[in-house]
C-alpha cells in the first residue's frame, strides 16, 4: 500500500499551488495527506479542505482519497467506501480502487472487493500489493487455489514481502498442507521478526499438530509484539491483530486444560474494540468459550434463563455439574465427538412422534463408527443448555465434531433456533430467549483446527404468525416460508478443516416427520452415515436421493459447506 500512497501523493505539488487560504496551504494540506497524521486530525483536515470548494477533478479526488485513508484507520468502512466511490467518480486510480476493495474485504463483501482489485489492476502495471489484497479476498471466499496464485504473483514482485508469505501460508494451511504453511510462516518471521501476524498463524499450525506449548509460546510473543509496536499499516483493521493473538492463545490454553489462563485471554479478547468482520467473529467465539470455562451451569450467552422441566439425557460420557469446570484429561489426538438431540414431546405446540427415535438411530450409527456421543431426548430448555454447553466444552479438544438435532426449528430475523419441548411460542417479546440459538453453537465450535458437521432435521419457519400449530405431520411450527441458509459458516473456515451444515429440507420448505418410526431424512441418514469409505458429501448425496425418491419429490435435503478436503466419518 505504501507505493500506492506515494504515487497518489505526486499530486500534492499541484494541490498546494491551487487557490486556497493560507491556513489550508500551510496546515490543512499536510495534515490531510501525511500518512503519520492521527486519523481524527486527518479526517478533520481533509473535511475542511473539501468544505473550501476550491478543488475539482483529480485534486479533489486526492483529498477524498486521503480522507478515506483516515476513515480506514478508524475502522469506519462505510465512510471509506463513500469517499473512495466519490474519488473514483472524479478520477479513477489504482490506489483508490485498491483502498475501496480493501474496505469491502474488511466488511466481508469479498466478491465486490475482488471486482475492485480487478479494476485496480486494469488501470496500471501489475502491482504486488494489489495481487496480495486480491489473494486475501479469494481466501475469504474459500478459493484457496486462486489465493495462492495471487500470493505467488505478489512474492514474485517483492520476494521480501513477509505478509505475502504469511497469507500464502494461511491458504496452504486451509488446504491441509500444514508443513507448507509452517514453511511460509517461518519465512515470514525470518523476513520480519517484529510482525506478530505470522506468529499468530503459526499458533494455529502448532495446535493442529497438537504441540500446545509451542502454540502458547507463539501466541505470547505475538501479544508482546502487538502491544509493543501496534501495526500502523492502514490496511490492517484497528485492534484486529491483538484480538486475534489473544483468541488464538486462549484456544491453545483451553485445549491444554489451563482454564484460568484461557479465561483471562478470552476476557482480554472481549475487552478490545473490534471493527472488522474477522475480529467480531473471534469475539463471538470468545464470548461462548468464556462462558464454558467460567461457569458450567450458566446459560449460553445471548439466551436468558428459563424454568427447568423434565429431561432425559443418556450421554456416553460424563456431563458437567454445578461445580467449577475441572481440568480435562489429556486430549486424545483425532478425538471425534457428537451431540445428538431429538425433541418430540412438546407441551405447547404440536408433538412429533419420531424425533426421539431418530436421535437414537443416528446416535447408534455414530457410536458404531467410533464417535463419542452425548445423547439427549425430549429436553426442556435448561437440559438443552446443559448438554450443549458440556459438548461445546469437550469439543475444544476434538478433531471432528458433529451436532445432530431432530425436532421443531424456526428462523427469526435471520437466525436459526432449535426448540426445547417446554417452549410456548407466542407473538411478543422474549420469544428467542426461550430457544437455543444455532449461531451460538456455530460460534462455540468455530475453530481453525476442527471439522464441524451440523445436521438439522427441522424446518426453518417464522413462528410469529397467528397459527403456531399447523395441522399435518411436518416439523415446521407453521406453514409460512422459511428464510435463507446461514450467511456464514464461521471465521474458522478461513483456515482449517471447515464446516458443513446440512438441513433435512431446502430453504422455505417443510421437513416431514414421516409415517413410520423415523423421519424420511433421519432414516436415510442413519443407514448411510456408517458406510465405510464414503466421503461425507457423497454420503449426503445418497441421503438426498433416497429422501427425494421416498417422498415423491416433496422433500429435498439441502446443505452448505466450507469443507476444504475429503472427510470420511467411517474409515475406508
Amino acid at each position: 500500500m505504501r507505493r500506492l500512497l506515494v504515487a497518489l501523493s505526486l499530486l500534492l505539488a499541484t494541490l498546494w499551488s491551487a487557490p486556497c487560504s493560507a491556513q489550508a496551504r500551510s496546515q490543512l494540506g499536510p495534515l490531510c495527506t501525511t500518512e503519520t497524521t492521527p486519523a481524527d486530525q486527518m479526517v478533520d483536515a481533509c473535511s475542511k479542505i473539501i468544505a473550501l470548494k476550491v478543488f475539482k477533478g483529480e485534486q479533489l479526488a486526492t483529498v477524498y482519497f486521503w480522507r478515506a485513508v483516515g476513515w480506514n484507520r478508524k475502522g469506519d468502512y462505510a465512510r471509506v467506501i463513500a469517499d473512495t466511490t466519490e474519488a473514483i467518480r472524479l478520477q479513477p486510480s489504482q490506489a483508490v480502487y485498491n483502498l475501496r476493495g480493501s474496505a469491502y474485504y474488511d466488511k466481508g463483501d469479498y466478491d465486490i472487493a475482488i471486482a475492485d482489485f480487478d479494476d485496480a489492476l486494469k488501470l496500471g502495471p501489475p502491482d504486488g500489493i494489489i495481487f496480495h489484497n486480491r489473494g486475501n479476498a479469494w481466501r475469504g471466499k474459500g478459493d484457496y487455489a486462486k489465493a495462492i496464485a495471487d500470493y505467488d504473483m505478489s512474492i514474485k514482485a517483492d520476494p521480501k514481502s513477509a505478509f505475502s508469505f504469511q497469507n500464502r501460508g494461511i491458504a496452504k494451511g486451509a488446504l491441509g498442507d500444514l508443513d507448507g504453511a509452517l514453511s511460509d510462516f517461518n519465512q515470514a518471521i525470518r523476513l520480519d521478526p517484529t510482525l506478530p501476524q505470522p506468529l499468530i498463524n503459526r499458533t494455529a499450525i502448532w495446535r493442529a499438530k497438537s504441540d500446545l506449548d509451542r502454540a502458547i509460546a507463539d501466541g505470547s510473543e505475538a501479544i508482546r509484539l502487538a502491544k509493543e509496536k501496534p501495526p500502523v499499516n492502514i490496511m490492517t483493521p484497528p485492534n484486529s491483530v491483538l484480538i486475534s493473538a489473544y483468541s488464538h492463545r486462549a484456544l491453545a490454553y483451553e485445549a491444554k486444560g489451563d482454564y484460568a489462563h484461557a479465561k483471562d485471554d478470552y476476557n482480554a479478547t472481549l475487552a478490545i474494540v473490534a471493527s472488522d468482520a474477522g475480529s467480531k467473529a473471534n469475539q463471538a467465539t470468545a464470548k461462548v468459550r468464556l462462558s464454558l470455562v467460567t461457569d458450567p451451569a450458566a446459560p449460553i450467552p445471548r439466551d436468558a434463563p428459563a424454568p427447568s422441566g423434565q429431561q432425559l439425557i443418556t450421554p456416553t460420557q460424563q456431563q458437567g455439574n454445578t461445580a467449577p469446570a475441572p481440568s480435562p484429561a489429556p486430549a486424545t489426538p483425532g478425538k471425534r465427538m457428537a451431540l445428538v438431540i431429538g425433541n418430540g414431546a412438546y407441551a405447547h405446540v404440536r408433538a412429533l412422534p419420531n424425533p426421539p427415535n431418530d436421535a437414537r438411530a443416528v446416535a447408534k450409527s455414530l457410536r458404531d463408527i467410533g464417535f463419542v456421543v452425548s445423547e439427549g431426548v425430549d429436553l426442556d430448555r435448561a437440559a438443552m443448555q446443559k448438554v450443549t454447553r458440556d459438548f461445546l466444552r469437550e469439543a475444544a479438544r476434538a478433531q471432528v465434531a458433529i451436532v445432530y438435532y431432530a425436532g421443531h426449528g424456526v428462523q427469526v430475523d435471520g437466525r436459526n433456533y432449535l426448540i426445547p419441548v417446554d417452549v410456548e411460542l407466542k407473538p411478543g417479546t422474549g420469544l428467542t430467549e426461550a430457544m437455543i440459538d444455532m449461531d451460538t453453537i456455530l460460534a462455540g465450535l468455530d475453530d481453525q483446527v476442527r471439522t464441524n458437521i451440523l445436521i438439522f432435521d427441522a424446518c426453518r419457519n417464522n413462528p410469529m404468525a397467528q397459527q403456531v400449530a399447523a395441522a399435518g405431520s411436518s416439523r415446521g411450527i407453521e406453514g409460512t416460508p422459511g428464510l435463507a441458509a446461514p450467511s456464514s459458516l464461521g471465521s474458522g473456515a478461513t483456515l482449517g478443516a471447515g464446516t458443513l451444515i446440512a438441513f433435512a429440507t431446502a430453504p422455505g420448505q417443510v421437513a416431514l416427520d414421516g409415517e413410520g418410526a423415523n423421519s424420511p431424512f433421519s432414516a436415510a441418514l442413519s443407514r448411510h452415515i456408517g458406510t465405510p469409505g464414503l466421503e461425507v458429501q457423497q454420503m449426503l448425496t445418497r441421503v438426498r436421493a433416497e429422501v427425494v425418491s421416498g417422498t415423491k419429490n416433496k422433500q429435498v435435503p439441502w446443505s452448505n459447506s466450507s469443507l476444504l478436503g475429503e472427510v470420511y466419518l467411517a474409515e475406508k
